[in-house]
């Protein structure tokens, strides 16, 4: 089960350790709920989530459980070789859109910009960017930051979950392990 220790302070950060697959599930769906909540509650917002960590470390397998848990119900595909993958969604009685953008493959740190997506944060909903570090400093600031590491078996994962904005440390408030 995973093990989750707030740690009370101006920006709001969370540890977290998972054993299987499972618990990174249960978090995502917890991050979910709490994002559906700002969202619903602020209408109109958005929030921009980086997911940082190496090469197998879960980013991708994250944000598949964080998109199907907001209420996407088909394949969540990897965006690896098309940049971008837009999920538009029906949160209680507001559409939005999860932009889910991975940017590993990226040789330009402008290529996302040259594609025409930086329109997409500006839109109501989420935008989700794994390999944030390939734009070197072009896209906007983040209002949460996750870091994956992963573990000696290839199911644990470490998380550290950090509000960054106060839009950020909004949409956290909510945030609880169950």
């Amino acid at each position: 089960m995973a093990q989750t220790q707030a740690i009370p302070s101006p920006n709001t950060a969370i540890d977290l350790y998972c054993r299987q697959e499972a618990d990174t599930a249960k978090i995502a769906e917890q991050l979910a709920a709490s994002c559906e909540q700002f969202l619903t509650k602020q209408l109109g917002s958005h929030l921009n989530i980086s997911l940082e960590g190496d090469l197998g470390a879960g980013k991708t397998t994250f944000a598949r459980y964080l998109i199907q848990a907001l209420g996407h119900e088909g394949k969540v595909k990897s965006p690896t070789y098309t940049l971008c993958e837009p999920y538009p969604l029906q949160l209680q009685e507001q559409m939005v859109t999860v932009h889910h953008f991975d940017l590993y493959r990226m040789r330009d740190p402008l290529e996302w910009q040259e594609a025409g997506f930086a329109e997409h944060f500006d839109v109501p909903g989420i935008c989700l960017i794994e390999w944030p570090e390939k734009a070197e400093g072009t896209l906007p600031g983040f209002d949460i930051q996750i870091q994956l590491s992963a573990g000696t078996d290839e199911n644990e994962r470490t998380m550290k979950i950090n509000a960054i904005t106060a839009s950020g440390k909004i949409a956290l408030q909510e945030f609880q392990l169950k």
